[in-house]
């Protein structure tokens, strides 16, 4: 184990290692565990000796050996990860986590590590550490075991998942190993002078390398651009390891596009991307929180499978709680509160339907979405599906606890809630009802198996092809039009007292 730790973090060029003694633990006069001290979090041993790893309740147990921590020693919270996150957006996470608690806050530097001790009536509770590193050297960290959170703009890579089971830091590629601490997006931009006003289909073949600027390979960041656009490997592009100062310097020039974060775009213009049948769709609050925008991008905070310290849990829990959405938000994110928006105002998209029609057999379908739509409102979750499968991307899985928890709190009672499931183009109009109607029952379903049955009344509905966002001439275009919407009812209207009741 122990070799193996060191291996990983030195693959990973990690600079420091965690270090090993060995220690005795105790309760009164029983041996209880016996072995290499891996690390002491405040609360929880992490022990391994002869069966292995063992993470134990210090509150009942004595230590004894020559690097044992202290009987008051606070509890720990390490976070390692993605700079600009790190730096800007934790920071005040963690100032409103404290004044919320009731701490006392002293911050200071050790290093490149930011350090916050949390002071109860003078006397130390807790201290967190924030490392501004990179999504691939958090990961590594978390599994070298110097960090308890990483925070990440893309999910681990099938090498780096693979070297946390083996560390023994669990399957990250679960939903249950990650939050989503808020949202971002990849976006076009141009210059304010720049006569261009949307990215058109086959635009990353056409551009002039020397007019491309984007984010470096490398980092996060360009590692998710090469994805979304495969076409731009290797096309000799103007390369940043900064977002922000890639759009500052697109902004500069009027010849120049570029991709950068929809959170660092700064003076320069976001354009939408478009497709042939003439629909387009541009980053906005609303699209990205619904995912109708394709490139959304969310910021992620991965944990190990091992007890987390009560101090850890409390500040994740917070991070990802209601009132800490306008933090986030005020920090520069994209925050993840659900928010409606009436049928009245899908006249864009109703447009696109009637003229994306193939023939008169899809109007019947088109006046059926309108019937059981029209008195409902959207709400901002939305669900859509990784490849083509059936299972829920990293966005919606979070939607499926957001809503469950939502409706746990009451905030639909008195409504109904219809599941409704879109396709994209490809296939008969049959089997698209089907498929879209057999996905929105899987998210039904899932929300239902989350909250309890008999909450409020759950129904879900197929309308195939009916309702494009995007056109499908795209892989993204068809990507978006895969989904399933959430619509809520009206409130039931309560009844008039009679006089005298």
């Amino acid at each position: 184990m122990r070799g193996l730790v060191r291996t990983i973090a030195l693959l990973a060029g990690l600079a420091a290692m965690p270090t090993f003694a060995d220690v005795t633990l105790r309760a009164g006069d029983t041996v209880v565990a016996k072995g290499e001290l891996l690390d002491f979090d405040g609360r929880f041993y992490r022990i391994l000796g002869e069966f292995g790893e063992t993470t134990l309740d210090g509150r009942t147990l004595t230590c004894a050996g020559e690097d044992c921590p202290g009987p008051d020693a606070p509890e720990r919270l390490r976070i390692s990860g993605e700079g600009w996150i790190v730096d800007t957006v934790l920071p005040p996470v963690i100032e409103t986590f404290a004044q919320r608690e009731g701490y006392t806050l002293q911050i200071s530097d050790e290093g490149a590590t930011h350090v916050y001790d949390l002071l109860l009536n003078g006397k130390s509770a807790g201290r967190i550490e924030l490392l501004p590193t990179t999504s691939a050297e958090g990961v590594a960290d978390l599994i070298a075991d110097v960090a308890d959170f990483a925070v990440m703009l893309r999910p681990p890579t099938a090498p780096e998942a693979a070297m946390a089971r083996e560390a023994g830091r669990g399957d990250l590629t679960r939903h249950e190993r990650r939050a989503i601490l808020g949202l971002d997006a990849i976006v076009p931009v141009v210059s304010a002078l720049s006569p261009r006003t949307q990215f058109g289909p086959g635009w990353s073949v056409r551009v002039d390398p020397q007019d491309l600027h984007l984010p470096d390979p490398s980092t996060a960041l360009g590692q998710l651009v090469l994805d979304a656009f495969p076409s731009l490997t290797g096309v000799g592009a103007i390369y940043y390891q900064d977002a922000g100062e890639l759009s500052r310097a697109v902004a500069e020039d009027p010849d120049a596009i570029g991709l950068t974060l929809y959170s660092k775009i700064g003076n320069a213009q976001a354009v939408p991307f478009s497709g042939e049948c003439g629909a387009s769709i541009a980053a906005t609050p609303e699209t990205m929180k619904t995912e109708d925008y394709p490139y959304t991008v969310p910021i992620l905070i991965y944990a190990p499978a091992r007890r987390l310290s009560d101090l850890a849990r409390d500040v994740i829990d917070y991070a990802t709680s209601p009132v800490a959405q306008p933090v986030i938000r005020r920090a520069g994110l994209l925050d993840q509160f659900p928010e409606s928006t009436s049928f009245a105002v899908q006249g864009d998209r109703l447009g696109l339907a009637i003229s994306t029609a193939e023939d008169s057999a899809a109007l019947p379908g088109l006046r059926r979405m309108v019937r059981d739509l029209r008195d409902r409102s959207r709400l901002s979750l939305s669900f859509r599906f990784t490849g083509g499968s059936s299972e829920l991307d990293a966005q919606s899985q979070d939607n499926v606890a957001r809503l469950a928890r939502a409706i746990a709190r009451g905030l639909f009672d008195g409504r109904d809630i219809l599941f409704a499931g879109f396709t994209d183009r490809a296939g008969p109009s049959s089997a698209n009802r089907a498929l879209s109607r057999d996905r929105a029952e899987a998210v039904r379903d899932a929300v239902e198996a989350a909250v309890g049955p008999d909450v409020v009344p759950l129904a879900a509905d197929g309308y195939g092809e009916t309702l494009p966002i995007a056109c499908d001439d795209t892989n993204w275009g068809k990507r978006v039009n895969r989904r399933v919407e959430v619509w809520i009812g009206a409130a039931a209207a309560k009844e008039t007292p009679l006089p005298g009741n």
